[in-house]
């Protein structure tokens, strides 16, 4: 399988505006990130991983979602103007991942606009000048990784040169109004893998990348997606994790890597009975309890179609060697009590580091029995 690389990417979530921020609170743990709102349901207090930075306006008010402010955000750490120097605006695609757009703000406008899926990658499009291919991806919680599948096919394929894909999600209304009705959403911070566990937290945030045929001075390399369908459950994945477990066979076999080539494992670990029970036995089957893995949900909270984004992120963060040159893994942060009931997998303390940090699978499931499975390559510096 050819690679791609993502020559820039950058981030915002509730953990820091850069993403070298996010990288360093993450590894510094703790839950002191959530705001405790009680505003949404009525009577209810949840934790939430909201973005307490100011973001930019967009004058178009077409555009002007919560969403679509976030990737502009974004967008500042990302040089676009030696991108169409290098490639034309009809050779760039965009690619963006989400699962609210504008709901919250469609709820007050009544324009359907707002509630578009493909509105933040018509934004960026738009607000960039391009004249390319553009789409939205929604799968539910695997749409992160699912908008790099689509953006590899487009540069595999030869439609575009380069795409800027990514994935945002604000905080709405409705998915925390969904979660509570399904008695999944905690009122304290969530505890993946826990035997005390009961259930998400909502967080929001965005991820942008930029990926090209060739590799920059420093680059992380694609080299393999997996994705599969569980078509066991609309809301619970199949406790076996069976699917989930070829999504990511799927992943190492187009990489060319057995299991034991993978470094880091970033679980998708929201903290649901029936989350965690799925993939443990699907992270399990494969690695045993060997590669050293975490969620960091417990530290952004669920950022939705954002998460696989984010997530992608912070493991770009840890495989680049400017940012993390001592090969810290991102560590597991919950209260230490592992549900024993669970396949043993091997979750990453706080500190530790890795003698070898070449490889990581980020995972990522979600509602409709939708996996997806990524592993990325750490590309060296060079001169």
């Amino acid at each position: 399988m050819s690679e791609i690389y993502i020559n820039e990417y950058s981030a915002v979530c509730n953990l820091g505006a850069r993403i070298d921020e996010i990288f360093k609170n993450a590894l510094n743990c703790g839950n002191g990130f959530f705001t405790f709102d009680s505003d949404i349901v009525r009577g209810k207090t949840f934790p939430l991983g909201k973005i307490n930075i100011p973001l930019p306006e967009i004058e178009n008010k077409v555009y002007n979602l919560r969403c679509n402010r976030l990737l502009l955000h974004c967008l500042r750490e990302i040089d676009t103007k030696k991108l169409i120097e290098k490639y034309g605006r009809h050779r760039i695609g965009i690619v963006i991942g989400t699962t609210n757009s504008g709901a919250d703000e469609y709820e007050k406008s009544g324009d359907i606009r707002h509630a578009r899926i493909g509105n933040p990658a018509g934004f960026l499009k738009n607000h960039l000048g391009l004249e390319g291919y553009f789409s939205g991806v929604s799968t539910a919680c695997t749409s992160g990784i699912k908008a790099f599948a689509t953006a590899k096919k487009l540069i595999d394929t030869g439609v575009c040169d380069a795409v800027i894909t990514g994935a945002t999600d604000a905080v709405c209304k409705t998915p925390v109004f969904g979660f509570h009705s399904l008695e999944v959403l905690s009122q304290n911070p969530s505890l993946p893998f826990s035997k005390n566990r009961n259930g998400i937290n909502i967080g929001e945030g965005a991820a942008l990348f930029v990926l090209e045929k060739e590799p920059a001075k420093t680059a992380t390399a694609v080299c393999g997606i997996g994705e599969t369908s569980d078509a066991y459950h609309c809301a619970t994945p199949d406790p076996e994790g069976i699917e989930a477990a070829r999504a990511i066979e799927i992943a190492l076999e187009e990489a060319g890597l057995k299991p034991t080539g993978i470094n880091y494992i970033n679980l998708h670990g929201t903290g649901t009975l029936s989350n965690d029970i799925m993939e443990a036995h699907a992270v399990h089957k494969i690695f045993a309890e060997k590669t050293p893995s975490s969620s960091t949900k417990s530290l952004t909270g669920h950022c939705l179609g954002a998460a696989g984004g984010i997530e992608t992120a912070l493991c770009c963060a840890m495989l680049d060697e400017k940012i993390n040159p001592e090969n810290y893994l991102l560590p597991h942060f919950y209260d230490g009590m592992y549900d024993d009931t669970l396949p043993v997998i091997n979750l990453v303390q706080k500190n530790q580091k890795a003698q070898k940090l070449e490889y990581v699978l980020n995972n990522s499931f979600g509602f409709g029995g939708s996996n997806a499975a990524m592993v990325l390559r750490r590309v060296h510096a060079r001169i």
